[in-house]
């Protein structure tokens, strides 16, 4: 309903004569009223009634000129992340429509990948297969190989062909189209063709950037332009090894053991040692000695490189070997060299001595040694019970996958299909005639693991991979520490490159030297990283052109070989790491490593082996200025690099205003990343001298009285538990539980139940805080065998983070790139903290026109019966 039928049109046109005036005035006022009365319907009144849960940061707030632009930019953003709907959210209907859009789009491409039931019974795909099967093996053979050819032209074709701005869109939007189909497609063929697709647009990306981006004219344009141009083709080259390694996991299972133990291989247990608390030690000891094994054909040594009294007599107490030697020559590899010569059992197990095993840790490795006679080596993976710096000054742990979960969840796995999985130093088998066939463990460099390998897989031995975490251990606690470790690796892989190069010498196949080069060459990334965060202020602060082509040919050559090789490593990586969180991790070392590999290239005698630190105090929080002194120095010529943006893009040449906002932009990218690697280097306070662990077990609690309460486990370590009582509350009675009190702890392990006294230290409702105190060696033992050391006590960690989302993993990286300044900030001197004040209230303005998650909908309350 309007209001023309109310309104006098016809006496108003025939009185005055201004129809035109008067049908301008009617259509302004129908449309007025159009809008005014759409927001009475119901589902305006919905969005009105719920704008405190779908615009967060605009409900309580006074009206002000940018809302408009406030409440535009967080509907697109809700149309984007499409909200769901509660089940019991009186709204329904209308959140079933505000998300239609986005369900509508992903639909359809959801159902692209399911094959119609008629496709699979039909005859003629029966006889192509068939047919293949007649024409033998040979013709077959030869058939791929013409096909692999013409596919190979066809590729050719696609790199080297020169396209115009049209004929490029065209390519780049088919292009994108097909994979935005396929990337929805389940089964590893879709992550094969989202491969080809990125190697394609990667390689002729690169071949554009060789042969029409150079300025050979300018001396300074094509120095800055090399550089690039250099860092950039080492990036592509990683990008294809890695597509290589890690394009068909093997997902190797254990094999099964005969059920004669007899058969069974006699495994010495190595646990080195140097400079470690014996405390970290004896957790380590106390799991081996519960290992499901022949006693008689597992023996437990502690190698202590430190020659100290209390590591004998602890050995002494607990029953197990120790081996000290007079000197400490080659550090830990001498150490284990020298363990080898006073033992003799047909396996070795090696334990770093904070890697705390599982009791079945020899059940499932041993049996591929006898299935395999040329098997030299069974890895598994680094678990970590705490977190590492990034983790704990992020606030990530078990939210997102750390570091390592790339490497141990699918890199390795991708080895292990080519066989070229390594040797890393700790929670692995090894045969002792595979290691006495190459002398013993590798002394040359200081990673003597991944060159031990190297030589084991030259001598024609095997090496297997089992993806399944059978022991646990101490993250680097402070963030120097891990840097340190992060650059003994990288030079260590720099003098294997140097000195046992895989690409050359004798003994690998293809793709094992690619394998063993790939993970070689991961660790220079130090100066190709560093020249990324720098090479847009060549053009900005020097006036160099490093890609010597027009702003909107750039734009469509980067995007596409950005954006496919995200969207190919997301499919492949997503369950491990999530899209842009390896430049963090990158941006945070590159300095560090960068000049000792390179070193180590030109010198590869130079350094020297350096024991990690585990168990580290920080006594409160900090900022480490140290490690994040390059980080400011780079986000202080990025934000350079801003200043002389502006003052080109007013004062400058107005044909040089695209590629000003093409470096602006790459610069802004720049000092998101920068800004959240600053944000690790706020060290958060760590006390703790026995890390606790949060997984729920079963428990019961025994009182002095003997009265028995079921409870889970909240959290445990060797020092003390947190137990959560699984009784009614409130009870009729108050339970005699205070601080002080003596309680006993039940745990089962099997079909046996242990009990361990402890000393109740806090009470807080159903919560109980409980302190081991008294323990008996034995009692020690068991514990840790009941809790660290259970065959499924890590087996839920790995791999519950959910697929990746790059656009969600973009907001989190801007999220934390605002943090670290932030962090930055609050961390200055007050002095330098006023001036920036004023600055902050910009940012916080800028801030307000982010878009918000929406507040979870609380489901309706259910109805109550009345008195």
């Amino acid at each position: 309903m309007t209001l023309a039928c109310c309104f006098p049109y016809r006496r108003l046109r025939h009185r005055h004569g201004c129809s035109a005036v008067a049908a301008l005035l009617l259509s302004m006022i129908n449309l007025l009223a159009w809008l005014v009365l759409r927001l009475e319907s119901h589902a305006w009144r919905a969005l009105l009634d719920e704008r405190q849960r779908w615009y967060p940061q605009l409900a309580d707030k006074r009206p002000s000129p940018g809302d408009p632009l406030r409440y535009a930019v967080q509907t697109l953003w809700l149309l984007m992340i499409r909200p769901a709907a509660p089940v019991h959210s009186p709204h329904r209907r209308w959140l079933a429509a505000w998300s239609s859009v986005g369900r509508a789009c992903g639909r359809l491409f959801a159902d692209v990948g399911q094959i119609p039931p008629r496709v699979r019974r039909s005859t003629r795909l029966r006889r192509g297969a068939d047919w293949l099967e007649r024409i033998g093996p040979r013709r077959r053979l030869l058939l791929y190989g013409v096909i692999g050819i013409l596919a190979a032209g066809l590729a050719l074709l696609c790199i080297t062909e020169p396209f115009d701005y049209l004929a490029q869109s065209v390519f780049v939007l088919l292009l994108w189209t097909l994979a935005m189909v396929v990337r929805r497609m389940p089964g590893r063929f879709p992550t094969l063709l989202l491969l080809v697709l990125s190697v394609i647009v990667s390689c002729r990306y690169l071949w554009w950037r060789y042969t029409a981006t150079l300025n050979w004219n300018d001396a300074l344009d094509l120095a800055c332009g090399l550089i690039l141009l250099a860092a950039e083709s080492y990036s592509w080259l990683i990008l294809m090894l890695g597509y290589i390694q890690t394009c068909w996991p093997l997902g190797r299972r254990p094999a099964q053991l005969p059920p004669d133990t007899r058969q069974w291989p006699s495994v010495d247990l190595f646990i080195p040692t140097y400079n470690e608390d014996l405390d970290v030690v004896r957790t380590t000891v106390y799991a081996a000695l519960g290992i499901d094994w022949p006693q008689e054909k597992l023996r437990i040594h502690i190698l202590d490189d430190g020659r100290r009294d209390s590591f004998r007599r602890f050995a002494a107490e607990v029953g197990v070997g120790y081996l000290a030697r007079p000197d400490n020559r080659h550090a830990k590899a001498g150490n284990l060299n020298h363990a080898l010569s006073h033992t003799d059992g047909e396996l070795v197990a090696v334990f770093d001595c904070d890697h705390v095993p599982v009791h079945s840790f020899l059940q499932v490795t041993v049996g591929w040694f006898l299935r395999d006679p040329k098997l030299a080596l069974v890895q598994t993976p680094h678990h970590f019970f705490s977190p590492d710096p990034f983790e704990r000054n992020l606030g990530i742990f078990r939210r997102q996958p750390n570091e390592g979960d790339l490497f141990y969840g699918l890199v390795q796995d991708g080895n292990d299909m080519w066989n070229a999985a390594f040797f890393c130093g700790s929670c692995a088998v090894l045969r002792r005639s595979a290691l006495e066939s190459v002398d013993g463990f590798a002394v040359e460099t200081v990673t003597e693991d991944a060159h031990t390998a190297l030589r084991l897989h030259r001598n024609g031995w095997n090496s297997a991979y089992l993806r399944v975490s059978q022991a646990a251990g101490l993250a680097t606690a402070s963030l120097p520490a891990h840097v340190g470790q992060r650059i003994r690796w990288a030079r260590g892989m720099a003098q294997i490159f140097r000195i046992d190069n895989p690409l050359l010498g004798k003994g690998l196949n293809l793709l094992q030297r690619l394998c063993y080069a790939n993970a070689m060459l991961h660790f220079l990334y130090g100066l190709p990283r560093l020249v990324f965060l720098t090479a847009p202020l060549a053009f900005l602060l020097l006036h160099a052109y490093i890609i010597y082509a027009p702003a909107l040919m750039i734009l469509l050559y980067v995007l596409p070989h950005m954006i496919h090789a995200s969207l190919a490593t997301s499919r492949m990586q997503g369950a491990y790491r999530k899209t842009f969180w390896g430049e963090v991790y990158e941006t945070v070392l590159a300095w560090y490593i960068a000049w000792p590999t390179t070193v180590a290239l030109f010198n590869p005698k130079k350094g020297s082996f350096n024991v990690t630190a585990k168990g580290d105090l920080i006594q409160e929080d900090q900022f480490n200025w140290k490690i994040a002194l390059p980080c400011l120095v780079l986000a202080a010529l990025n934000f350079l690099g801003l200043g002389f943006a502006v003052w080109r893009l007013s004062y400058g040449s107005t044909e040089e205003i695209a590629t000003v906002i093409v470096s602006s932009l790459w610069v802004g990218y720049n000092l998101l990343i920068i800004g959240a690697a600053m944000s690790v280097a706020a060290e958060a306070r760590q006390v703790r001298q026995s890390h606790r662990v949060q997984t729920p077990l079963t428990v019961a609690l025994r009182l002095p009285d003997g009265h028995l309460f079921p409870g889970v486990l909240a959290d445990y370590s060797v020092a003390g538990v947190a137990v959560r009582l699984q009784v009614p509350l409130p009870l009729p009675l108050p339970l005699p539980l205070s601080s002080g009190i003596e309680v006993n702890l039940l745990l089962r392990r099997g079909e046996r139940e242990f009990a361990f006294p402890g000393i109740v230290r806090r009470y807080d409702g159903d919560l109980l805080g409980i302190g081991f105190e008294t323990l008996s060696s034995q009692q020690k033992i068991d514990f840790v065998q009941c809790t660290f050391a259970r065959a499924d006590a890590w087996l839920d960690w790995h791999h519950e983070f959910g697929g990746d989302r790059p656009l969600r993993s973009f907001a989190d990286i801007l999220k934390l790139g605002c943090e670290g300044y932030r962090r930055l900030y609050l961390h200055l001197p007050r002095p330098l903290r006023a001036p920036l004040r004023h600055f902050g209230r910009l940012g916080r303005w800028l801030g307000s026109y982010l878009p918000r998650n929406p507040l979870p909908l609380l489901s309706s309350p259910l109805p109550t019966a009345g008195p």
